[in-house]
Formats: C-alpha cells, structure tokens, sequence
C-alpha cells in the first residue's frame, strides 16, 4: 500500500503519529494509498522550517523571486499530463477538468511571476519641508493554506504562489481525500529552484488545523471549504491575533430571462450545473427561469441534453463527468435529493440509481433534475456539492433578484439575457460577490480577484490578484528628512498643509 508523506525542508517526512487516513480510487471504491495525519508535533516541524528559511527569502529581491515562479510555471507545465492523471485518480474528475484545474492555478503563478511590480509601495517627495513619505510592501512572515478536495491543484497555487512570491514562508495543509498533487507540485517548486523549508506540506484533519490556527508563529492563514468550517477558521484563527481569509459554500444561481438564447443557455446549464460531478463551489446548481413560457421552453430543451451526459471514469476521454469522491460524499448527495422529493419538489430526473458497468463499486451517480423547487425548501437552502440542478421559477426579474440576493450564500451568480439594461441593473442590485452576464460560472481571472458574500466568505480580503498581495504583505511607511547644515539649529515641526 502507497504511504502519501509530508513535505518539510525539502524533504519527504514520514508520519510519526500513527494516525492515517484513506485514500480511495473513486472510480473503484478501492483504498489506494494511505495518507498520514500530522501531530501538533509535526505541524510545529514544518513551522519551524519555515521560520528557519523566511530571513533569507524574504530578502531576497523580488526579481529572484519572480525568476522562481517562472522556472515553477515551466516545470508545472512540462508535467502537466502526469499532474492532471494524479489529480484525477484520486478526486474523480475527467483528465479535462483535471487540466482545467492545473491550468487555472497557473494562471496564478503567472500574475505572481509579475511581483517586483505588484509589491512595489508609493513615494511622495517634499511632504513637508525637506521631508519625504514612502511606504514599502512588506512579507508576514509564515503563512499557511487549508484547501479543500474539490480543486487539489489550483487553490493551493492560489494561495502559496502569491503568498511565496510576496517574501512569505508557506505551510499547506490540503484535503486528506486527495493529497498526492500537492506534494507533487512542492517537489516541483523545489526543483524550480525554490529554498528548502520555503513551501511545506502537511498532511492532517481537525489537530492539524487547530495547530495551524493556533500556532503563534503562523501570521495569517487562507482557507477554502465548507461555510461552518470557515467560520470556525476565521473565528479561531482571528481570535488568535492571524490574519485570515476564509471562503466557504455556494448556491449560486443562473437568472434565464425570456429574450434570453434557450439553446447557450442549455449548453452552458449542463456544463455549469454537472461538470465535475457538481463539486464545485462556482457550479450553477440553480436554474431560475422567469415566466412560464422561459420555464416550459428551457426544460424543453435542457432534459434530453441532461439525458445524454455520459458518466465514466475519470480517466474516460468521452467521459462527460466522472464519480464523486467518496462513498460518504455520494450518499449526502442522495439525501439531499430524497430531501427534495419529501418537501414536494418535481424530481424529473433521478440519478441515484446509476452504476457503470464494470465499476459497480466506484462512486458514481447519475444527474438529478427537479422543477418547482421552493425557497422555503432546506434542499434549496443548503448547498448539495453533487450532480443535482434545481428549477425554481420566478415571475419577473424583481423576484429572479431577490432569490440569489436573500439566500445565505453569496458567491457567484448569472443572469442569461441580451438585454444590455437588464444585465446592468442585474449587477448593481444583486447582493452576491461575483456576477456573471451569460457566463455561468463567473471565476474571476487570475489578476482580479475571487471571493464570495455573506457566508460564503468571512474575512476582509479576497484571493488572488491584489487583493492576494494585500492581504500576504504589510504596509510599512517612513517618514524621512535629512537635516541641511547645523543640525542643532533645526527643530522638528510636524509637517502640515499650511
């Protein structure tokens, strides 16, 4: 059996607490690996490490850093298809989607290979008489990522690329589902030319977390996962004097107004809503037709499309989505969609009966579909993570608002129309933190920036792009005169306007 380790000081760290958990081959349901869970001991290692290399990297000039990252991008890159199959055998997504999620998290590392400009602080000469002011963009320190399972590759590169590119130190701490990529890109950073101790890899569940959120030596910490979990971690973490950012679930809705292109929309439905299995925080798994005429003509057209999704291994190049990523996940799923059935939603289509030939026991489950979903429903109220879309209709464009605008998740949400004032007065009023205008799942480019509303985000700064570099830095500013002639002849006199 494969024994998945941690990453410390640029070296491979078997576990010492004795404590493992699994790690499954979706597609089979087979245990394929053991990953080990770190003691409070051996998160305090990987600190101490980081402790040990952040003088010397933090003083390096950012160009050097910025040189790094670059060499990172290459290597990334070059190892691309044996990343996206690594990824793809333990989380279950499709080698396209496991592409997909590479290359999105390298498009981080490239806005961070742009660093000796992003870090660069303001000058303002003459503030006073013979006074100049200047600020400069300063790292923490040791820093640390908790990321979740859904996306193994591009929200650790999210995190640590900005993070190390700015002078920080970086502890990962990704999901213990799927823990195999992350070490594989902390080998490759080092290789890239990256400092032992620079980017760490810890393996771990609750104690590691708590290690991290409590470990005095740790100066901010970056989370993505659940909303209870993320305001545990903010909690926690900021009680605890750390800067944190925490990015938690999602009901995003996609608004399907009635001039809008049925045959895009239905295209880009079945992408958003099923595509990897529907673990993603950004998929649309709410459909909100305005009218009945938009709600009968849509369902029209989007069932026999829903019908024709091929469900495989993630390793099946015709394979639209594969399984889910565990056994345990898989039945939430179908309680969620039992939920529906119990509070009198329309199930039209039922996919928990699914099984692929051949792979019986792998975690698989085919797409749901229910019309004349309620608010008022707890299976729309809470986020099901699975391949499940929901219909609930809506009058007008008013009511369409309101839904997205009042439910507890505020991450992203999309309007389908080509009514140009319509889609600007969508984006005004809605009350969520990324909009899409016939774009269904509105992930912000890499140099703007991502993050949710409401309890989808806790914290005051967004990831990536500057919002990344902002919250990785601290400002310092100096007010500097250099005395002219006889210094005992001069006093100091607070500079103002006058």
């Amino acid at each position: 059996m494969r024994n998945i380790t941690h990453f410390i000081s640029g070296k491979s760290v078997a576990g010492t607490s004795g404590r493992f958990s699994d790690v499954f081959n979706p597609n089979t349901g087979e245990v394929q690996a053991h990953v080990a869970l770190a003691s409070e001991d051996e998160v305090n290692a990987a600190v101490q490490a980081a402790a040990k290399a952040f003088p010397a990297w933090a003083a390096l000039n950012p160009q050097r850093r910025a040189r790094v990252m670059f060499n990172f991008k290459a290597l990334v890159e070059q190892h691309m298809d044996e990343l996206a199959e690594m990824l793809s055998l333990e989380h279950g997504k499709v080698l396209a989607d496991a592409r997909g999620d590479v290359q999105r998290g390298l498009e981080v590392i490239e806005f961070a290979c742009g660093i000796p400009h992003l870090q660069k602080g303001e000058f303002t000469e003459g503030a006073g008489p013979g006074i100049d002011v200047f600020s400069m963009r300063q790292p923490l320190g040791v820093v640390a990522g908790i990321t979740p399972f859904n996306f193994p590759a591009m929200i650790p590169m999210w995190m640590f690329g900005v993070a190390i590119a700015c002078g920080n130190t970086f502890i990962l701490k990704p999901s213990e589902r799927d823990p195999s990529l992350p070490v594989r890109l902390a080998e490759l950073f080092l290789e890239a030319g990256g400092p032992e101790g620079v980017l760490n890899v810890v393996h771990g569940d609750k104690v590691a977390v708590d290690a991290i959120l409590d470990h005095p030596e740790i100066k901010a910490v970056s989370f993505v996962g659940s909303s209870d979990i993320a305001h545990y971690v903010y909690q926690r973490g900021a009680a605890a004097g750390k800067r944190v950012q925490a990015m938690g679930g999602a009901k995003n809705h996609g608004i399907v107004l009635p001039d809008a292109d049925l045959d895009q929309v239905v295209r880009d439905l079945v992408g958003a809503a099923y595509g990897s299995a529907g673990e993603r925080c950004m998929a649309l798994p709410v459909v909100v037709p305005v009218g009945a005429k938009t709600a009968d003509g849509l369902l029209e057209r989007l069932i026999p499309e829903v019908q024709k999704l091929k469900v495989g291994t993630s390793t099946d190049p015709e394979a639209q989505y594969g399984p889910v990523v565990t056994a345990a996940h898989r039945e939430r799923i179908k309680s969620y969609i039992q939920m529906g059935v119990d509070e009198g939603a329309e199930l039209l289509m039922d996919g928990r009966d699914f099984q692929l030939q051949g792979y019986e026991k792998g975690f698989f489950i085919g797409p749901s579909l229910f019309d004349h979903v309620k608010p008022s429903m707890k299976s729309y109220q809470e986020e099901i993570f699975g391949p499940v879309l929901q219909m609930v209709r809506a009058e007008t464009l008013d009511e369409a608002i309101e839904l997205p605008s009042r439910h507890q998740y505020g991450n992203g949400v999309a309007l389908f129309t080509r009514n140009g004032n319509a889609a600007r007065e969508f984006a005004q009023r809605v009350n969520v933190g990324m909009v899409g205008i016939n774009v269904p799942i509105p992930v912000p480019v890499a140099y703007h920036t991502f993050g949710g509303w409401k309890r989808s985000a806790f914290g005051d700064t967004n990831q990536h792009g500057m919002e990344g570099v902002r919250f990785y830095t601290k400002i310092k500013t100096v007010t500097q005169r250099w005395p002219v002639g006889d210094v005992g002849d001069q006093s100091f006199v607070i500079p103002t306007m006058r």
